[in-house]
């Protein structure tokens, strides 16, 4: 079996990647290849884009919040099926968990699964100081393989001779493309990144521009072979067998999944599957109430930018608490967090009635109030895990809660942004809502917890 894979990492955050990466894959869709995306890191947009790019549901793989381990088992179990596995990295390719080296890095993943790394660099306003730069980059990991270069807004004849060559000559790198500058290409922006795919009504178009793009400047046929040349049947041992739940037992839990609630990673959804969930979606926008189930998990998206919609669904928010009152788990992270406040306070200070079950005002800010990595301490018993134990997660928000009674906390927090030793998030009975985002095969005891809760509501309620 081969498992032709291949990585397009930045020197820098902003250098392209992203445009990049999904215009490889949908010029590759295009040629009727099976293209297999993969997210570095705790994202969640790109994911969502590399779908509609590539026709397959994207994964992160993450080594800060997962081991070696989880991280070889998603991409074995994902790319068994595919005839390229595509992975886009995040932020410079050594840039990863702060103090730590490059763990959680894109080349810590590279280095796990044996990847080829395409490299691409911004060098607007450089000439031969690209190839200092990317020397650096060639070097400073011996054990990684650097498989060749694409240079962004290089579409002059300066680029495409003179510089190409030397970087051939001189570095023993292969320059895949010199791109052009495409101001056709728009992809808007929002304050956690680039618009979500279920916002952008253009995704389509702009795709087809960017495969364009991508067929015209870039050596296609030299990724592939760099991707061909990746596999060693000893670099990556077998994925981990998962004992999966024979499905008598099994719980359905409902996930809050529209425009403002869409965070989450795909192998937490299907790491529920396997411990016995059967997953039902449903629209805290546009539904009356949700259906039935014996959890729920609100995800963490964009709220705020819904509130009018989101607040007079009454009928809805009644649903929810309902489901509260009634005993159900129900797990929210981040944006779900926000909904379930009594009070969200938007970006012109104006406010909502969020759900009411957290006793709290959820506040936006125009300045950004968390971002990194995080370990969760549970303070108390809650329905994830036990007092004490540890979880690993990440923040990334521009809200903030105000009136919690500190009793209720469910965690206490070391890293990301803030004193360590914080407390942070609210639990109560049945209900459990944190800015905190869980990868869970990466926290499988905090997913294991979450199916027996709802199998223990199941067994209450037939009895």
């Amino acid at each position: 079996m081969d498992f032709n894979r291949i990585m397009i990492a930045g020197v820098q955050s902003g250098a392209g990647k992203t445009t990049l990466t999904l215009g490889i894959m949908a010029a590759l869709r295009r040629r009727g290849l099976k293209v297999q995306p993969y997210k570095v890191g705790p994202d969640y947009i790109d994911p969502g884009l590399h779908y509609y790019a590539s026709g397959r549901k994207s994964h992160n793989l993450d080594s800060w919040m997962g081991d070696e381990q989880v991280i070889r088992d998603i991409f074995l179990r994902n790319s068994r099926t595919a005839d390229v596995s595509l992975v886009e990295g995040v932020m410079g390719l050594f840039d990863g968990a702060k103090g730590e080296r490059i763990k959680g890095s894109s080349a810590h993943i590279a280095l796990i699964l044996d990847l080829p790394v395409v490299l691409v660099a911004n060098v607007k306003g450089m000439g031969r100081s690209c190839l200092a730069l990317l020397k650096g980059f060639k070097e400073y990991e011996p054990g990684l393989k650097v498989a060749g270069v694409i240079l962004n807004n290089a579409g002059g004849d300066y680029y495409r001779t003179h510089i190409k060559n030397s970087i051939e000559e001189e570095l023993g790198l292969k320059v895949l493309g010199c791109l052009s500058k495409n101001k056709a290409i728009i992809m808007p922006e929002r304050h956690l990144g680039l618009l979500p795919a279920e916002e952008n009504q253009r995704l389509s178009q702009v795709l087809n521009q960017m495969a364009d793009m991508v067929e015209a400047e870039v050596d296609l046929a030299g990724i592939l072979e760099a991707a061909k040349q990746a596999w060693k049947p000893e670099s990556i041992p077998a994925a981990t067998r998962l004992e999966e739940n024979c499905g008598q037992n099994q719980v359905v839990i409902g996930v809050a999944k529209d425009e403002a609630f869409s965070f989450y990673y795909q192998d937490s959804l299907d790491y529920l599957e396997e411990l016995g969930a059967s997953l039902v979606f449903f629209s805290p926008l546009k539904d009356t109430a949700v259906p039935p189930a014996d959890g729920l998990y609100i995800g963490g998206g964009f709220p705020e930018m819904f509130l009018g919609q989101l607040t007079r669904n009454n009928s809805m928010k009644a649903s929810i608490r309902q489901c509260f009152d009634q005993g159900m788990p129900i797990y929210a992270e981040d944006g779900g967090l926000v909904y379930l406040a009594d009070t969200i306070v938007d970006f012109e200070g104006s406010s909502w009635p969020g759900v009411g079950l957290v006793p709290a005002k959820a506040q936006m800010s125009k300045k950004l109030s968390a971002l990194g990595y995080v370990q969760a301490t549970a303070v108390h018993d809650c329905l994830l895990v036990s007092k004490g134990d540890i979880l690993k997660g990440h923040e990334f928000r521009y809200s903030f809660l105000t009136g919690l009674n500190p009793d209720d906390a469910a965690y206490s927090l070391i890293g990301g942004k803030g004193v360590d030793g914080r407390l942070e998030g609210y639990r109560k009975n049945n209900l459990l809502a944190s800015y905190v985002h869980l990868h869970f095969r990466s926290n499988p005891k905090a997913a294991a917890g979450f199916v027996n809760a709802c199998r223990q509501y199941r067994r209450l309620v037939k009895a």
